[in-house]
């Protein structure tokens, strides 16, 4: 049986990294399910583009037994949540990735995603791939200038631009069993 997901899009959402993961899972038949970074499912791409989600965050809170990987998809994530930090479904967001990740589930995110795995203290000592302007920023994890890095249950790309060489990863760890 294939393994189930939870995605996460920030809003506003990098609608090109987006699509790519929900464009394999779907094509590969692997069930996800999106849940909006936010107090509504009404979010937006980067781009202006307004998308709907089948969930809220907070929804999710749980309910992570439910699911077998985390995608955390990036947008302006980083500018976004220092602006927002407060708010309970930035709060709500962050409890979600500690729970996926304090149950060694599968984590997958790109660009900044792996600052805020560091920044939750999970993958302490391993590599990931980020985006270059916060390298040197991350403290417990391994900031790479690897494309992608998978390490254990870690799987990250650079930037949008790389997922593609992470796709076929996360598809075999996620097809059936």
């Amino acid at each position: 049986m294939a393994k189930k997901v939870a995605v996460l899009a920030v809003n506003p959402v990098n609608g090109a990294g987006l699509f790519q993961y929900l464009e394999a899972f779907f094509e590969n038949g692997i069930q996800y399910k999106t849940f909006a970074v936010s107090d509504t499912t009404q979010i937006k791409t980067n781009s202006g583009i307004s998308l709907t989600t089948d969930d809220i965050v907070s929804n999710l809170i749980d309910h992570e037994d439910q699911y077998d990987a985390l995608v955390f998809a990036c947008g302006d994530a980083v500018p976004q949540f220092e602006d927002n930090a407060d708010k309970q479904y930035n709060q709500d967001m962050l409890t979600v990735i500690k729970a996926f990740g304090d149950n060694n589930k599968m984590l997958i995110g790109h660009c900044a995603a792996a600052l805020f795995f560091d920044n939750l203290g999970i993958g302490i000592g391993k590599k990931v791939a980020l985006h270059p302007f916060i390298k040197d920023v991350v403290k417990g994890v391994v900031g790479t200038d690897e494309k992608v890095v998978v390490a254990d249950n870690i799987y990250t790309a650079q930037t949008e631009n790389a997922i593609p060489e992470l796709i076929p990863e996360l598809l075999k760890a996620l097809e059936t069993v």
